[in-house]
This record gives structure tokens, sequence and C-alpha cells, in this order.
């Protein structure tokens, strides 16, 4: 099973990821909002940075039906460590 670094000490098996995601560009949208919005109330939203989060993760859980995590790394960053690169 590979795994992905996101940032600080957090590290996501890969078959988890549902998708990862830019934050400035899709909170502009509504329903992105509306979807983070949701997360954070039910508590599945894991932050994994103290800095300016700039993308997030949807992952599958067992016990949840997704969870969100924050990280400070750029989609870019984060697609080129998910190929290996």
């Amino acid at each position: 099973m590979s795994y992905l670094h996101i940032g600080q000490n957090a590290m996501l098996p890969e078959k988890r990821i549902i998708g990862i995601f830019d934050l400035d560009i899709t909170s502009q949208s509504k329903r992105t909002r509306e979807f983070l919005e949701k997360a954070e109330q039910e508590g599945v939203v894991v932050p994994v940075t103290e800095d300016i989060p700039k993308s997030f993760l949807v992952c599958d859980h067992p016990y949840h039906r997704q969870i969100v995590y924050v990280s400070q790394l750029n989609t870019q960053t984060l697609q080129k460590r998910s190929r290996g690169e």
C-alpha cells in the first residue's frame, strides 16, 4: 500500500483519496463552500497545517462517510508526490 505525505507529519493511504482540490479555486463555488461548512459541522475536517491552507483532500473512511484533510501544500505538489516525482 502506498501513502501520500500531505504535510506536517500526516500520511494518507492513496487508495482512500477521492480527490485533491485547490482551496482558492474551489472555494469560489457555493456548493464547495456548503460542502466544507457541512463537513466542519459534522466534525470531519482535519487541519494538517498551522499555515495558510492551500488545498483540501476528500477521503473515504471506514467509520465516516468522508473525511476532509486541509493542507498547506498546493495541489500540484500533492499530485507530483502521488505520482512519485
